[in-house]
């Protein structure tokens, strides 16, 4: 598997998240990749064509997080997300982002257990768009949706197989198709017809707008929420801090037609101003070992992992003070 460590707590974190992959008695060969803020302010590198080609080479990636300090100029705005994670997101066609959320205690979603399915490489961040008289008084400035049948059908039959898994077997679709008429409306028809595959699994619809207030008010509603790239980028932020904090909120940047290697990642940032402090929270982290674990068939050890995971976020929810992040990395993996 190929570490990027990248910026800030990225590298503490994905150590953490390999101590405990090793104390579950998985053996993982690992190479690191220099890439992220740090890497272009030294030499303008953000993901160079022959590094883009080795990491298909590899079973999976595992990323800490990028992005240079909050007020830093020096790189561009977009030019990490648009250059190196977009861009894996597209040239890998890791077309799913899977987010699971389970409220720890003393959250406002103790007790939900639901994961979100965020169609990832179309919508408004497929970069459709551009500009008219820029810098003019005239200017006009144009962001274009781009939703297609089969990147629609693809992202709905996975959360739909997802939810034939789980117990509750419930499935929400989350959109707008009330103001998107054209892009909710494909939405809507493509999870229609493939829930109709899927009797085993009932399904609604809810708009994104309501989403959010069901999230605060009664996340415990929801089991797979299945949604486009943008309501799913936000609806997730609100969903991690509605179970404890973003610092818990793992993802999968998942290809599930297995033709080049997924990509794990904690959804926090590299929050620059607590790095090298080791007291980052890298739970998130592990759980996105663990995410890793299971797409590469390791089930059981990533089942374990999740466990010991749970309780460690149970007993840091009562701790009035947290531990340094190597502690709980040692703590899990005591647990296991």
């Amino acid at each position: 598997m190929a570490v990027i460590g990248g910026d800030g707590i990225g590298p503490e974190v994905c150590a953490e998240a390999l101590k405990v992959v090793a104390a579950a008695g998985v053996d993982l060969a690992t190479t690191e990749f220099d890439l992220g803020a740090a890497r272009y302010q030294r030499d303008g590198v953000v993901l160079p064509d022959e590094t883009l080609e080795e990491l298909r080479g590899f079973d999976a990636i595992l990323l800490g997080a990028v992005g240079p300090p909050v007020g830093d100029t020096s790189v561009p705005p977009g030019t990490l997300e648009r250059g190196l994670l977009l861009r894996m997101r597209f040239e890998l066609d890791l077309y799913v982002n899977l987010r699971p959320f389970t409220g720890v205690l003393g959250s406002i979603a103790e007790g939900a257990d639901f994961a979100v399915v965020r169609e990832n490489t179309e919508g408004t961040y497929a970069g459709e768009g551009g500009f008219l008289r820029r810098g003019t008084a005239h200017e006009v400035a144009t962001q274009g949706s781009v939703n297609t049948r089969m990147g629609v059908e693809r992202c709905a039959r996975f959360a739909f197989e997802l939810a034939a898994r789980r117990p509750a077997r419930r499935l929400t679709l989350v959109h707008k198709t009330n103001v998107l008429t054209f892009a909710g409306d494909l939405w809507h028809r493509t999870v229609t017809d493939v829930a109709a595959e899927h009797a085993d699994v009932s399904w609604d619809y809810n708009h994104v707008d309501a989403a959010c207030i069901y999230l605060v008010e009664q996340p415990t509603r929801y089991d797979v929420i299945v949604t486009d790239n943008l309501f799913g980028d936000i609806l997730t932020d609100l969903a991690g801090a509605v179970s404890g904090g973003i610092g818990f909120a793992a993802s999968a940047n998942l290809n599930p037609s297995r033709t080049g290697p997924s990509l794990f990642e904690p959804v926090h940032g590299a929050a620059h101003d607590i790095a090298g402090k080791g007291v980052a929270n890298p739970l998130a982290a592990i759980h996105s070992a663990a995410l890793m674990l299971d797409h590469l068939g390791q089930s059981d050890a990533a089942a374990r992992i999740l466990k010991a995971l749970s309780a460690q976020a149970d007993a840091l929810s009562k701790a009035t003070d947290q531990p340094p992040t190597s502690a709980i990395g040692d703590a899990i993996a005591e647990r296991l």
